[in-house]
């Protein structure tokens, strides 16, 4: 099983990395994707995936940072994108929960990251809070990019105008919660070539370690659970599913 989008940068995480990564291990999750959301985040993942051959990551900048990251600093993510451990970018795109007046410097930062995509050939992670119509009018232009949509909580709607462009989505511990109804029927109507697991840790702690506030890689498998139920397979069969695809998705050979 690999935890397709976690950080392991976060301060809830970073000291602890390698305990997280034992238990992990042990819980049958044997690759992990850390995720960038600022230039000096992202330097911080490449540090991370030192030494570390089962850990690669994704550099960015998060809607949600855009305030404190000058323009001159996007120019930095291209430096970086000959480092082995880089296999996508992101997480980018638009967030309008939170800073929705900041919308079309998101709308620039996000362009910006899809162009670097487009001219280096890797994938892209996009975040999108109540922003789906606008992220996919945004990407529209640049249909080459191969993306996933992660931590995806929208709607069927939603989802059925991402899957028709051909992107991944990605599922969290949300989809593990009482109320996710309409999620689970996402879940279940998503093509298998397109479906991944993840975790987001530190945030999103699935049941039954809801509980626990700090989130953490080894939990992906507690989400795999309820979408192997969901989708009338076993956990062995989703784990095989979910890898292929993003190893596929990554060009990350597992």
């Amino acid at each position: 099983m690999i935890d397709t989008h976690c950080h392991l940068t976060d301060l809830r995480l970073a000291s602890q990395v390698d305990d997280i990564l034992s238990r992990a291990a042990a819980a049958g999750v044997s690759h992990v994707l850390t995720i960038g959301t600022d230039p000096a985040d992202d330097r911080l993942c490449l540090e991370v995936c030192k030494g570390r051959p089962n850990v690669r990551c994704a550099v960015g900048v998060h809607p949600n940072n855009i305030a404190d990251v000058p323009d001159a600093e996007l120019e930095s993510l291209r430096g970086i994108q000959a480092d082995a451990s880089v296999v996508a970018l992101g997480e980018m795109g638009l967030d309008y929960h939170y800073g929705k007046e900041l919308r079309d410097r998101q709308i620039e930062f996000f362009e910006f990251q899809l162009r670097l995509a487009t001219e280096v050939g890797k994938p892209v992670i996009i975040h999108c809070r109540e922003a789906a119509e606008d992220c996919l009018a945004v990407m529209r232009p640049f249909g080459k990019v191969r993306a996933v949509f992660h931590c995806f909580t929208g709607t069927v709607a939603e989802a059925v105008k991402i899957l028709d462009r051909g992107y991944l989505l990605g599922f969290t511990g949300v989809v593990t919660f009482k109320n996710s109804g309409e999620l689970r029927d996402v879940v279940k109507m998503t093509p298998a070539d397109r479906l991944i697991v993840e975790t987001d840790a530190p945030y999103l702690s699935p049941e039954p370690m809801r509980k626990q506030k700090v989130n953490e890689p080894a939990f992906v498998m507690h989400t795999a659970n309820v979408v192997a139920q969901l989708r009338g397979i076993s956990t062995q069969q989703l784990d095989e599913l979910t890898t292929r695809n993003a190893s596929a998705f990554f060009s990350w050979p597992m």
